[in-house]
């Protein structure tokens, strides 16, 4: 997938600046993409014109007091053709790409409690973005049912997340007592 495509996507039924568009690709800031996608500013900068030269997105300036103008994002109808388009395009499986495995992989080269205390970390941080996920979770989705149609969309990407770092966790109390 594309950066052009996650950008799209976050600004369907939710227009926004750069700025704030970038961070909701932080999961350490806002946000909601940024738990499944991650982009730097700059990224998403440079992407926002090329889609703006493609007219797929149009940007509206908005005045503000002592500050610059801002420019708010909005995807166009054919930003959203290509979208939808996009979404019927069949995808590959994606490849693992994770340095903590790979250097388990190899793990017997260190003493086991350098490997121990990695996984104690990432642990941590597993179970505290499962702790968000809960959260939200809790906070937006208790009857999946009564959601309305893009909600439940975003309720399918949420229970994705609960359930990678459900499994993550699994796995980790699983290898961690072959290393002790």
């Amino acid at each position: 997938m594309s950066l052009t495509y996650a950008i799209l996507s976050a600004l369907v039924g939710a227009p926004s600046s750069g700025y704030d568009l970038a961070k909701r690709f932080n999961p350490s800031m806002e946000g909601s993409v940024g738990f499944f996608w991650n982009a730097s500013f700059q990224q998403i900068y440079r992407e926002l014109n090329r889609l703006e030269e493609k007219e797929w997105l149009q940007a509206k300036s908005v005045q503000q007091e002592n500050r610059p103008d801002k420019r708010i994002y909005s995807i166009t109808p054919v930003g959203e053709q290509q979208l939808c388009q996009w979404i019927s395009e069949l995808e590959e499986m994606t490849p693992i790409k994770d340095e903590l495995l790979v250097k388990l992989f190899v793990g017997h080269l260190v003493p086991r409690q350098t490997l121990l205390s990695k996984l104690e970390n990432h642990r941590q941080q597993h179970q505290q973005r499962l702790a968000i996920y809960q959260e939200i979770k809790y906070q937006y989705f208790q009857e999946p049912q009564a959601l309305s149609e893009a909600l439940k969309f975003q309720y399918m990407t949420l229970l994705r997340g609960i359930h990678h770092e459900t499994g993550w966790l699994s796995w980790c109390d699983e290898i961690m007592p072959l290393l002790k």
